[in-house]
């Protein structure tokens, strides 16, 4: 797992409840796939990429949202997007305290996210 201390950082300046809810999800996208790389985008906001954008982390007041970079492509069986559904770029899930991260279904969705990303870049552009 190829961790960025800036991401360390981040997610330290959060409330110890939202520290939980990230890594756990930092940990699922690594389980996804060890060859996930970590950085910071857009000033301080933690980002997971593999060929690609995969996921982004975002502490608010009350909440943690998981910005999903799926071209709204990733099935959605157990219902855990919470909003963006007709976004064409990404969607959300937004997990509160004490509330419990659909593991096995947030590693599914990333390994699709993975999997898609490769896909788009063997392809390349269309022209």
């Amino acid at each position: 797992m190829h961790t960025d201390p800036r991401v360390d950082a981040y997610i330290a300046a959060l409330p110890d409840w939202q520290q939980d809810i990230c890594r756990q999800v930092r940990a699922l996208v690594h389980e996804a796939d060890p060859s996930v790389e970590e950085t910071i985008k857009f000033t301080d906001r933690p980002y997971f990429v593999l060929d690609g954008n995969i996921c982004a982390l975002l502490g608010t007041k009350d909440h943690v949202n998981v910005f999903l970079y799926d071209k709204a492509a990733v099935p959605d069986p157990h219902n855990i997007i919470t909003s963006g559904h007709a976004n064409k770029t990404a969607r959300m899930i937004s997990v509160y305290r004490d509330q419990p991260v659909n593991a096995p279904a947030l590693v599914e969705m990333f390994r699709h996210i993975i999997a898609a990303n490769r896909r788009r870049r063997t392809v390349g552009p269309r022209r």
